[in-house]
C-alpha cells in the first residue's frame, strides 16, 4: 500500500513536535486530520439543472473521488427553491485520498491563487476543526479552462481530533499549510 509523503511526515515528524510543545500524556491524544470536506453550492441550480451536474463533475475531476448533489431541506419561495430540489455538490475525503488532495492543495493549488499572501486563521470553529474558502476552481491544475462554463469557488472544510483551535492550528502549520504571518503591532 502506498503512504503518502505527508502521512509518513505525520508519522515521523509532527507526532512528536505537537507531544513536545503540548506535553500530550499518550501519544493517541496527539491531533490528527480526520477527513478533509469539500462543499460547493450552486446559487443558480434553481433555474438551470445542469449546473449542479457540472458541478459535481468538476468536484469529482478535482479530488479523484465521486462528488455527490446535495438536496434542499426545506422550500423557501423568495429563492424559488422546492424541498429536495439538488442545489450543490460535497465530497467527504479520508486516509490517503484526504493526504494526497491536501499535498496538492498545499503545494499546487493555493500558489496559483492571484496575489496570494498567506490565508488566514481566525476561521477556526472553536471545535478544532478549520474552514478556507476556495473563490475560483481553476486554481487546480486538474481543472480544464475551456472546458469550465462557470467559475464557481468551494469550501474546503479541515476536520481534527483537536479539542483547542491553538492545537488544530499548530497540526496544521506543521502540515504545510501556508497562514498567514501575524505581526502583531503592540
Amino acid at each position: 500500500m502506498n503512504t503518502t509523503r505527508l502521512k509518513n511526515k505525520y508519522r515521523e515528524e509532527i507526532i512528536p513536535k505537537l507531544n513536545e510543545q503540548f506535553g500530550y500524556k499518550s501519544i493517541m491524544e496527539v491531533p490528527k486530520l480526520v477527513k478533509i470536506c469539500l462543499n460547493q453550492g450552486v446559487g443558480g441550480a434553481t433555474q438551470d439543472k445542469k449546473l449542479v451536474d457540472n458541478a459535481v463533475a468538476e468536484m469529482t475531476t478535482i479530488t479523484g473521488q465521486k462528488a455527490v448533489s446535495v438536496k434542499a431541506k426545506k422550500s423557501v419561495s423568495n429563492f424559488k427553491l422546492r424541498e429536495f430540489m439538488p442545489i450543490g455538490a460535497k465530497v467527504t475525503l479520508r486516509n490517503e485520498r484526504m493526504y494526497e488532495f491536501l499535498d496538492r492543495l498545499i503545494t499546487v493549488a493555493l500558489p496559483r491563487v492571484r496575489d496570494f499572501r498567506g490565508i488566514n486563521d481566525k476561521s477556526f470553529d472553536g471545535r478544532g476543526n478549520y474552514t478556507l474558502g476556495v473563490t475560483e476552481q481553476i486554481i487546480f491544475p486538474e481543472m480544464n479552462l475551456d472546458k469550465i462554463s462557470k467559475i464557481t469557488g468551494m469550501d474546503i472544510t479541515f476536520v481534527t481530533t483537536a479539542k483547542t483551535d491553538a492545537e488544530a492550528l499548530a497540526l496544521l502549520k506543521e502540515l504545510g499549510m501556508p497562514f498567514k504571518n501575524q505581526i502583531q503591532a503592540n
